[in-house]
């Protein structure tokens, strides 16, 4: 991408600095055995693309379609398997919050901290975000254009913090559905800061049913179109085996097609940027 940025450094690894980084992981934490049988099959297989790995879980789901939707294991078990995950993988690890009384908690185990995409907007959530110190992720919001990010970034950023990176997400189209318009990756890279795709997400039907459904045959077609683009990470929701998933099992990509997955995106990433040197 044309636009410079400010690389960050997050557990070791650098985001902006010219080679993407995956961020990836289930959509919660179901288990214990779950997630570390997921994460161990995912720094295997980053360690053989020689990709540098943010894992990724949600300690709770706030947004919920229905109200019997799956929320948790319960917080502080599911931070604890986090802080486990952090340990004893040596990994970075990314998880989002919802309300500023989460936030002091979830940043003593994560390094970076994330704001839900519906939850963009919220001044007194991205501050105390902030206010961590840690990296915070901003999941551009669907009902956002990509030119008003900027606000959600000032509002990181007015805490001295400028450890920021923005995620697309999808924008509604209509009712039940969401569309991807690439111009947001350049746009959003504008402020300076990391863009990050989020393949999964953006594959999503929100709301079709009593829970969100998704049409995960265009997860891989828009994640080499972004990668096309430039993007500074790759964003993957996935489960050992998404038909029994608690939370988004209609968009989380099967474990075993990470592998594909990540062979396509970082071919065209190489090809991208080998015509810009």
């Amino acid at each position: 991408m044309a636009n410079s940025v400010r690389a960050i450094t997050v557990g070791g690894i650098e985001l902006g600095g010219g080679k993407p980084v995956l961020i990836a992981g289930p959509c919660v934490i179901e288990n214990r055995d779950m997630v570390i049988d997921t994460i161990s099959r995912l720094k295997s297989l980053c360690s053989e693309f020689n990709l540098a790995f943010i894992f990724k879980a949600s300690y709770r789901k706030a947004n919920r379609t229905s109200l019997d939707g799956f929320t948790g294991i319960g917080d502080a078990e599911a931070l604890a398997i986090l802080s486990e995950v952090r340990e004893s993988f040596s990994v970075p690890v990314v998880t989002d919050v919802h309300s500023v009384p989460e936030v002091e908690s979830a940043a003593e185990v994560v390094d970076i901290v994330q704001i839900p995409a519906f939850l963009c907007r919220q001044t007194d959530l991205l501050v105390a975000a902030g206010r961590t110190g840690k990296a915070v992720n901003i999941k551009k919001g669907q009902f956002m254009a990509p030119d008003d990010m900027g606000h959600a970034v000032e509002k990181v950023v007015s805490t001295g913090n400028e450890r920021v990176l923005l995620t697309e997400r999808g924008a509604s189209f209509g009712y039940h559905d969401l569309v991807v318009d690439m111009r947001s990756l350049v746009i959003m890279r504008k402020f300076g800061y990391p863009v990050v795709f989020d393949a999964t997400h953006s594959v999503q039907l929100p709301g079709a049913g009593r829970q969100s459904g998704g049409a995960p045959e265009f997860i891989l077609p828009l994640a080499r179109a972004a990668a096309a683009v430039g993007v500074d990470g790759f964003f993957a929701e996935t489960h050992p085996n998404p038909t029994i998933a608690l939370s988004d099992a209609a968009t989380q990509l099967p474990l075993d097609r990470m592998d594909d997955f990540l062979r396509q995106v970082l071919a065209i990433d190489t090809m991208r940027r080998s015509l810009h040197r």
